[in-house]
């Protein structure tokens, strides 16, 4: 085992350091801890370095079906038993998975910590020993049916996988959402399962945070106890190259109609990649635009002109690829689209003249900081932090400069990322339009 890095110490004058030391196993798994005495309990958080970037045409969906799949048994814990042996503890999981990568977390009462780290370390090693044909076939109709209840059967619910195929050009490795395709859901064999876990789930793709209430040299003596045997693998191939160019070049947009209770406008904007100075004012900008009801696009389409009930603008923070920025608008009455185009237009063309007000900027940033601090206020927010640096950016310490980061940007840099990306001939547009059916119910219901 390394010897641990030397702990973090500087918030570049923003409060507090998180405390932070780092163990590297023999097998490559990487270990990052943060001792907080606050209060009695301990988060763990695991984060495999796969996602739906790494997965090939016909076999979209793996990443996410693997997830449930971890849920369902390993050698030493039967069919449900990781949700009750923690929760029966007193703790709380779950795991996610997104285009960059999938995680597993609990928060434990810091007695039960070993628990939690047997845990995780008997599904890493084992999974393979329990994992069979009716496992594979249940987790499959789970997912399918998160696919209806989530994406397929609800208003708007193709939005996030349309938006995503238009921005992203096909063959590009995020041209695909993480839920993946009914067929290649239904194409995945046990096979297919049982690469995937070879592939990616090995103690040398992942990075074990533990933040809480622990005894260090314990943590890392029971790390070492569990994962410590479990052997690296190193047939993973990297992810496609996801690099574009910074701006789409002209205007991609497709009209839907489907049964949804009121006409929409959203659209995708190209972004730079995230852990970038300009994906900070990036965030900053769309913070000034469309996040709350004090917010530019909000005042303009919802209080002034009434031609929308809701308008947000958020930003999907990537990496590998340029980052989205998000708009989402729901019309009003019989507001047309056009309307709704024009006004965008204008408050964004406004805003890349102009730029944010001392006002908007302080209190975007201010915004932002809130957000921020709420999240490291829990142990699992801060092990999930240290877990995404770590894995994404090589350096879990980064997270102690982040909200100084974001603080140091001005009003001109605002300005010109807004000027350079949130423009008409840099976005992916998708368009609801209601049918006849929707447009029946919502006149039966009034």
């Amino acid at each position: 085992m390394a010897n641990p890095a030397a702990d973090a110490t500087s918030t570049g004058g923003t409060g507090a350091s998180i405390a932070i030391t780092e163990h590297r196993l023999a097998n490559g798994l990487r270990v990052v801890l943060s001792e907080d005495h606050l209060t009695p309990v301990a988060a763990v958080c695991l984060w495999y370095d796969v996602g739906s970037r790494h997965e090939v045409k016909g076999r979209t969906g793996l990443a996410h079906l693997f997830e449930h799949l971890m849920f369902q048994g390993s050698a030493n814990v039967s069919g449900n038993g990781h949700f009750e042996l923690v929760q029966g503890a007193g703790g709380s999981l779950n795991g996610t998975t997104s285009f960059e990568r999938t995680n597993y977390f609990e928060t434990m009462p810091a007695h039960q910590l070993e628990l939690a780290l047997w845990l995780e370390a008997d599904r890493m090693g084992s999974l393979l020993a329990a994992l069979d044909d009716a496992s594979m076939e249940n987790q499959r109709d789970v997912v399918k049916n998160e696919r209806r209840q989530r994406y397929d059967n609800v208003p708007y619910g193709t939005a996030l996988e349309k938006l995503t195929a238009l921005s992203y050009p096909e063959g590009h490795p995020y041209h695909h959402t993480p839920i993946g395709s009914m067929a290649d859901l239904d194409a995945a064999t046990l096979a297919d399962a049982q690469a995937f876990f070879r592939t990616y789930y090995a103690p040398n793709n992942a990075v074990l945070s533990v933040v809480g209430d622990i005894d260090p040299e314990q943590t890392v003596a029971w790390v070492e106890k569990y994962f410590g045997s479990i052997p690296g693998h190193d047939g993973k191939q990297p992810p496609r190259d996801g690099t574009l160019p910074e701006t789409i070049g002209g205007e991609l947009r497709e009209t839907l109609h489907e049964e949804v209770p009121s006409r929409a406008l959203m659209a995708a904007y190209r972004l730079p990649h995230d852990g970038t100075r300009e994906a900070d004012a990036a965030d900053l900008a769309l913070t000034v635009l469309g996040s709350g009801e004090s917010s530019r696009l909000y005042n303009r389409l919802v209080r002034r002109d009434r031609t929308a009930v809701s308008a947000g603008f958020g930003m999907l923070r990537l990496v590998g690829a340029p980052s989205l920025g998000w708009l989402d608008v729901k019309s009003s009455g019989e507001a047309t689209v056009a309307e709704i185009d024009r006004a965008i237009d204008e408050e964004l063309a406004r805003f890349a003249a102009d730029g944010p007000t001392a006002e908007e900027l302080e209190r975007a940033q201010a915004q932002i900081e809130r957000e921020w601090l709420d999240r490291l206020t829990t142990v699992a927010g801060r092990a999930d932090e240290l877990c995404r640096y770590a894995v994404l950016f090589g350096d879990p310490t980064l997270v102690n400069g982040a909200l100084a980061r974001v603080l140091d940007i001005t009003a001109d840099e605002v300005r010109a990322v807004a000027a350079a990306r949130l423009r008409p001939d840099n976005r992916a547009v998708l368009v609801y339009e209601p049918t006849s059916a929707a447009t029946e119910t919502e006149e039966d219901a009034a």
